[in-house]
């Protein structure tokens, strides 16, 4: 039993964490992207209001059955704030992000299959009317506010447990709410880069990008005035799960 354990938690089993990664981004991207198509193929079944709180309640699902797996980042911009706060390992970065960009992509293939209608639906672009240089503010706004309530729950003076998946869906929602019109509040690199792929069309993607990784360092830069430094216990355990969890500070909560 020890044995078995021990094999698991092994750092060479980083592909555990991996696939958790993948699994995680394509029921995200499932809901996110499934919205907007699903919309575009049944006229008048799904309003705006539906399709932007689908993919809140998907992230709160799959942070409570595989979060302790690999922090359920399902998101670049993610991956990279837990690195700049000290909690997540750089060099786990490069495969966490490769992981949420196949699950994002694998999510929008099968959509496109089953619904048959172009993955551009269920993407992101900035609204007609609106500059690309808008939809970057209303990503980098959005995605501050995100990373955040990430930050924030996952640290250890206001670790609560498993709420923080309650907080960090009801934040995608509320954000999808009043942010989608503008730039579809996607806040996730991945999240847009399935749908663009599969339907050929990346225009103005570089917001997508640029955007959340912008909101993502200035939440990382309000969570170390709130709370100085990470790499403690509980920042640390969030950020990678239970599976031989590495920790910078351990004298740190």
């Amino acid at each position: 039993m020890v044995d078995t354990f021990a094999n698991f938690a092994d750092p060479k089993q980083e592909w555990r964490r991996l696939f958790s990664e993948l699994l995680g981004t394509f029921f995200l991207v499932l809901v996110a992207a499934g919205g907007g198509m699903m919309g575009q193929a049944f006229p008048n079944t799904i309003d705006r209001s539906a399709a932007v709180v689908a993919p809140g309640l998907m992230v709160m699902a799959v942070i409570l059955f595989m979060g302790k797996v690999s922090g359920a980042h399902l998101n670049p911009a993610v991956s990279v704030a837990f690195s700049l706060r000290g909690d997540f390992p750089w060099r786990r970065v490069p495969g966490y992000i490769i992981a949420q960009l196949i699950g994002a992509t694998l999510a929008a293939l099968f959509l496109h299959a089953v619904i048959n209608v172009s993955a551009t639906y269920g993407s992101n672009y900035p609204v007609a009317g609106y500059s690309a240089g808008s939809a970057f503010l209303m990503e980098a706004v959005l995605t501050f506010g995100l990373v955040s309530v990430i930050l924030g729950t996952a640290s250890g003076a206001q670790n609560i447990g498993v709420f923080g998946a309650i907080g960090v869906g009801a934040y995608i929602a509320l954000a999808g709410l009043w942010g989608s019109p503008i730039s579809g509040a996607s806040m996730n690199p991945a999240r847009t880069f399935g749908p663009n792929l599969v339907g050929t069309d990346f225009t103005s993607y570089w917001v997508y990008v640029a955007g959340p990784l912008a909101g993502a360092m200035l939440a990382v830069g309000a969570a170390w005035v709130l709370r100085g430094p990470g790499g403690g216990r509980a920042g640390s355990g969030a950020a990678q799960g239970d599976l031989y969890t590495e920790i910078e500070h351990p004298d740190k909560a």
